[in-house]
């Protein structure tokens, strides 16, 4: 099954700067070979659900090697059955009706 998945990981314990943990979950991601985009306040995955859980664990399991006791971890994810539906196509759909291109 696809699946689109807005992820925000927060390592607790560790200070007010956090740019290395998350440059670290970049990085699994990066390495697990999903299309990601990184925002303000999170991480856009998306790939086959098993390829995005296991990365996600391994997010986990990297920031907590580097000394993280605790995360908090928030996860919004969205499944379709009825026609594959990829980020970009969420994007443009949004922007296609913006320009008045759009149908309700």
């Amino acid at each position: 099954m696809h699946v689109i998945v807005d992820f925000c990981i927060v390592p607790l314990g560790v200070g007010v700067s956090v740019s290395a943990y998350v440059s670290a979950c970049q990085r699994v991601i990066r390495d697990a070979g999903l299309d990601h985009h990184m925002h303000a306040y999170g991480t856009n995955i998306e790939g086959p659900w098993d390829d995005v859980m296991a990365a996600v664990k391994r997010c986990h399991e990297e920031v907590h090697a580097m000394g993280a006791p605790r995360i908090t971890t928030t996860l919004k994810l969205g499944t379709r059955t009825d026609r594959e539906q990829h980020m970009q196509d969420k994007i443009d759909s949004v922007n296609a009706d913006l320009q008045g291109q759009g149908t309700v």
